[in-house]
């Protein structure tokens, strides 16, 4: 926004320039050279008169009387030649090579010719267009100069504000918002922050409801657990007991089955995304994997970042740990974990690739779904991961099949953000070790 604000000024003022400043010293120079000849007009006309009054007089005309009608000074006539009526021509001052010249006859016969020089007219009128060429610079210089103050002035609380709006869709539904002065930005963080407080009475309802369906749930399920363990020690029935001791396999799985659903539900909500510094993450994994692919006879290849995300910490780690472990099983090579930025909004890209034969052709389209593998596993992993990394506001692709390459996509924190103003706690968060 500050380019395009920069370039809209620069280009109206570079248009305003041209159409004004270019008319203007053109008009500029035809007005001084306009003012040049009727002066010349009028100190001609006034020489011939002076000079007639004296020859009605009887005088005697002489060249020193002619003197006074010439002088130095720019613009002033330089020159003056008289023809008096008996043929006797008289001149004064140093005929130049290039002139305007004006001329006039009395009515007793003395023809007065008189010229200016045309560098004299020149220079003048050159002053002039001069003049109407620095004030376009100051015009040019004041414009650009309001241009950057007023673009910070915007741009400043627009990058705040969309600070604020990451934390919130992170699942801090506290930002801190401060009006800026401009209406329209003003009357955005005012929505915003009615919707954070939307948000935060959303988010409390459906953390209560969670709290109340896992109590609600785990009280007749373990009553019922509990009952079937009865059953199964009291009874002295082969067949009973091997029911009830599959009851009680189906009942610990549903027990499982709700967890999962209410855990996948609170990390839907966003309620653990905090900043992350992925150098700590990367080296936890370096610890933990560098050993088995040494095992392997491979090498991973994890390079430093002191990048900062917002993200859950055990999440992210177990993604990261996800994917190296895949590359690990189905790759080749040496795998690299590398981190760059993305875009101008400064989105963080964690890729993890390795030199083998890639993903399979069939395969890549269902990478990420449920029950799919290119081998041994359950085919759980990517899927989960793609779920971690969603619920984090994130995404996790295959960028690259031959060979495999894997990034996710997270969202990194503005570099011109100041964290101790717009992040609520002030303080990034170091990744908990998640194994």
């Amino acid at each position: 926004m500050r380019r395009r604000v920069l370039q809209a000024t620069i280009s109206a003022l570079a248009v305003a320039v041209i159409l004004l400043g270019i008319p203007l010293g053109f008009f500029s120079a035809q007005l001084v050279r306009d003012d040049a000849l009727r002066d010349l007009e009028l100190r001609t006309v006034t020489a011939a008169r002076a000079l007639d009054v004296r020859q009605q007089a009887g005088e005697t005309i002489t060249q020193d009387n002619l003197s006074s009608y010439v002088s130095s000074a720019p613009g002033a006539g330089s020159y003056i030649y008289v023809q008096l009526p008996d043929g006797t021509e008289l001149t004064a001052g140093e005929e130049p090579q290039s002139a305007f010249a004006d001329s006039y006859v009395t009515e007793s016969g003395i023809v007065v010719v008189m010229s200016v020089a045309w560098w004299d007219v020149f220079w003048q009128a050159a002053r002039y267009v001069g003049l109407v060429l620095v004030l376009g610079v100051i015009a040019v210089v004041a414009g650009v100069s309001i241009s950057i103050w007023l673009a910070n002035r915007l741009v400043a609380p627009l990058l705040y504000l969309a600070a604020s709006a990451e934390q919130l869709g992170s699942g801090q539904v506290r930002p801190r918002l401060e009006r800026t002065g401009v209406e329209e930005i003003d009357q955005v963080a005012e929505e915003l922050s009615r919707s954070a407080d939307r948000m935060a009475a959303r988010l409390a309802a459906e953390r209560q409801f969670a709290s109340d369906a896992s109590h609600q749930l785990r009280t007749p399920l373990t009553a019922l657990t509990m009952r079937l363990e009865e059953i199964a020690a009291t009874t002295s029935q082969d067949e009973v007991r091997e029911e009830a001791e599959k009851s009680l396999e189906q009942v610990e799985r549903l027990v499982g089955v709700v967890d999962d659903l209410l855990g996948r539900s609170r990390r839907a909500l966003g309620s653990g995304t905090e900043l992350v510094v992925l150098q700590d993450v990367l080296e936890q994994q370096r610890e933990e994997w560098t050993q088995p692919f040494r095992s392997a006879g491979r090498q991973l290849d994890i390079q430093d970042s002191a990048a900062t995300v917002f993200a859950t910490p055990g999440g992210l780690a177990q993604v990261i740990a996800t994917l190296i472990e895949n590359s690990l099983h189905h790759g080749g090579g040496t795998t690299t974990v590398a981190v760059r930025e993305s875009g101008a909004s400064r989105a963080i890209v964690i890729e993890v690739r390795d030199e083998g034969d890639g993903v399979p052709e069939d395969l890549a389209p269902r990478i990420f779904e449920r029950e799919v593998t290119g081998g041994r596993g359950t085919g759980l992993g990517l899927a989960l991961a793609r779920d971690l990394v969603t619920a984090d506001g994130g995404r996790l692709e295959l960028a690259q099949r031959v060979p495999a390459a894997f990034a996710v996509f997270l969202q990194g924190v503005p570099q011109m953000v100041d964290l101790e103003t717009v992040v609520p706690h002030g303080l990034s968060v170091r990744a908990r070790r998640h194994r």
